[in-house]
């Protein structure tokens, strides 16, 4: 009773975020925002705290304090993301690249793929799924307007091709996270799932062209696409996202070739391993000073408030309700409540491959429990690593590939994992923003899932590989088998048979 005690804010959390977050469940109507549910999950699991572990509210404080702290450098990442997005719509870098887009022959056929892989190699620039989502979701829902494309098939290639950087970029939040709480380089991480991951790429880009090839093949005109967008919806833009007001009127008009400048300095200095606030910084700077010489910066008071909206777009919903999920994930974690969770994985489990699968599922599970990607990573992370470091046998050099896939597990289930959970926080950001950007369509759940290609192989992709071994053909990526690594229990069962 008091192991499940322990785990009920998690049934609290994911409830609430369940029943607010999904369209099917609105009939009850309860309409709680993520930054209402987390303090109250918070507050709840610190009450459980003190009656299972009588813990003073000191403790309780302090475990929520550093666990948040661990999102610091993430907080300033997401304000200059946010800041970088607005800038990028207003001073003419997006339209600059619908514009070029469209000069090289972008059909309603390849407006999906083109907007995975371009959300792909941003986010690796930016290690920000986030910011890039910002940034790519009003440059390519329009884009696919323009040319007659299918807007459920392109918002599930953007929010896939935003979540590969994420995932695999030396400068990511979760990449520097998951891999530390592991106790492994994160150059390596990156080698060890490189391959699998580029592979993931091409598959998931293969399939995004498939289903798009029934649409049509004309390249559409810019001008006739915008004129048609109804007046009541030129009004919601204007008040909810005046920078796409100002991205729309730049595609029609034109903007000079030379404002996607900023887009390859922030890709070019990222690939160098320039840290990501060098990189967005980058990004703000040249896109100021280029507009000026374009004209589509006023002023720099003007530019300044496109920060501003940025931070403040930021800082009043995403990082406050990282700041409580983080607090309710070091709550739990302080008071061991997945312990006998992780008891009865050893238990289960009769050797290393489905140990190492179970760590899998437990990272997909905590996230979906969770509904944070971050959350899971310092909340889980440590659980599958002391699953691993107490229950395996082998040489430390076999431990230390345990670890990678273990860190793998924390970082690509959290971040591709997110996309297939409809009440994670990652999802509502992304349907809300897409309203916000492209109100032509009214996004739900479902819409950011069901053509999520991306998210669908990595996940189901590394879960088959690990417990078949079919990782070993992939190279780099497979982990040691028996005999090289065993289970401690096993080993012992051994000993008495002698």
């Amino acid at each position: 009773m008091i192991a499940l005690l322990k785990f009920s804010p998690i049934f609290l959390l994911a409830g609430l975020m369940m029943v607010s977050n999904i369209e099917a469940f609105s009939f009850l109507g309860v309409d709680l925002d993520i930054l209402v549910i987390a303090p109250i999950a918070t507050v709840y699991a610190a009450i459980v705290a003190v009656i299972t572990e009588k813990y003073k509210l000191n403790e309780i404080v302090d475990a929520a304090v550093d666990n948040v702290k661990e999102m610091q450098l993430v907080f300033f990442i997401l304000m200059l993301a946010y800041a970088m997005a607005e800038a990028f719509m207003s001073t003419g870098v997006g339209a600059a690249i619908i514009n070029l887009a469209l000069g090289l022959g972008i059909t309603a056929k390849t407006v999906a793929v083109t907007a995975f892989i371009i959300s792909a190699i941003l986010s690796v620039a930016t290690s920000t799924s986030w910011g890039t989502f910002a940034a790519c979701a009003p440059i390519f829902l329009w884009l696919s307007h323009i040319v007659g494309g299918e807007v459920v098939i392109t918002i599930g290639a953007i929010a896939g091709g935003a979540c590969f950087g994420d995932n695999i970029g030396l400068i990511s939040d979760t990449t520097v996270v998951s891999s530390g709480i592991q106790g492994v380089e994160v150059i390596h991480r990156i080698r060890h799932q490189g391959v699998w991951s580029v592979i993931c790429l091409v598959l998931a880009a293969i399939l995004f062209f498939t289903v798009s090839l029934g649409l049509p093949g004309e390249v559409g005109s810019a001008s006739d696409a915008i004129n048609q967008i109804p007046e009541e919806v030129w009004t919601t833009l204007a008040e909810e996202r005046p920078a796409a007001v100002d991205l729309l009127n730049q595609v029609k008009e034109g903007v000079p070739f030379y404002m996607i400048i900023p887009l390859i300095l922030v890709l070019g200095v990222a690939i160098k391993g320039i840290p990501t606030l060098a990189c967005l910084g980058l990004g703000l700077i040249s896109s100021y000073i280029l507009g000026l010489l374009a004209g589509t910066v006023e002023s720099t008071t003007a530019f300044l408030d496109l920060i501003y909206t940025g931070f403040e777009g930021a800082g009043s919903w995403v990082i406050v309700m990282m700041m409580w999920v983080g607090a309710f994930g070091g709550i739990m974690n302080k008071m061991n409540a997945f312990k006998p969770i992780s008891d009865l994985v050893s238990r289960m489990v009769r050797n290393v491959r489905q140990l190492m699968f179970a760590n899998g599922l437990l990272s997909i599970i905590g996230n979906a429990a969770l509904a944070d990607e971050m959350a899971q990573i310092v909340t889980i992370g440590p659980i599958i690593k002391d699953l691993t470091d107490e229950n395996v046998e082998a040489s430390e050099e076999d431990m230390y590939k345990l670890r990678l896939r273990n860190a793998t597990f924390s970082d690509a289930l959290g971040v591709f994992g997110s996309q297939l959970i409809p009440w994670h926080v990652y999802i509502a950001f992304f349907t809300g923003i897409a309203t916000a950007i492209y109100p032509l369509h009214e996004f739900v759940e479902f819409d950011i899932i069901k053509y999520n290609f991306m998210a669908i192989v990595a996940v189901v992709s590394i879960l088959l590989l690990t417990i078949t071994g079919l990782d070993r053909l992939i190279p780099l990526f497979g982990i040691p088998s028996e005999p090289k690594v065993q289970l401690k229990k096993n080993i012992k069962k051994s000993s008495k048979a002698e």
